[in-house]
């Protein structure tokens, strides 16, 4: 799969009824963590990252991204809103092109109506829309990894 498809994916199921800010800052996420030593070093792995059957399956509930693993069809039903993702994953992935990091490093989220149980203790960064971002507190975090 395409870099490219992955990011769209991400922006796409994790946040295609937020304002473009919201979808940019879940993108940033995943190219936080592409670059963040704890996680895979390419966005279809960082995307797709979470525990798998045998099978090759996920484990439901279980991945680092919910709409990979909750048990839904990954369909896509707003053919603008799927538009407008694979247009913002091409521009971000592009290396030609400079984009701002409005997550201010963010490499974890989640929506407002959750509350979630991480193993880290989290410093918020900032929240976009319906979206809150955070760092790991007191991790070492080293961003190093070039971008493919």
């Amino acid at each position: 799969m395409l870099m490219e498809t992955c990011l769209a994916m991400a922006i796409y199921f994790e946040a295609r009824s937020e304002p473009i800010a919201g979808q940019l800052a879940v993108a940033q996420v995943v190219l936080n963590r592409v670059v963040d030593e704890r996680h895979p070093d390419n966005i279809c792995d960082v995307v797709l990252e979470g525990p798998v059957y045998p099978s090759g399956h996920p484990v439901k509930h279980r991945c680092q991204f919910s709409f990979w693993c909750d048990g839904k069809p990954e369909r896509i039903t707003d053919h603008e809103a799927w538009q407008t993702a694979m247009l913002m994953a091409t521009v971000l992935t592009d290396p030609d092109c400079l984009h701002i990091d409005i997550t201010e490093g963010a490499t974890f989220y989640h929506a407002t109506n959750v509350s979630p149980r991480w193993r880290y203790t989290m410093r918020m960064t900032t929240q976009v829309g319906n979206h809150i971002f955070y760092t790991p507190d007191n991790v070492s975090v080293t961003l190093t990894r070039e971008m493919e």
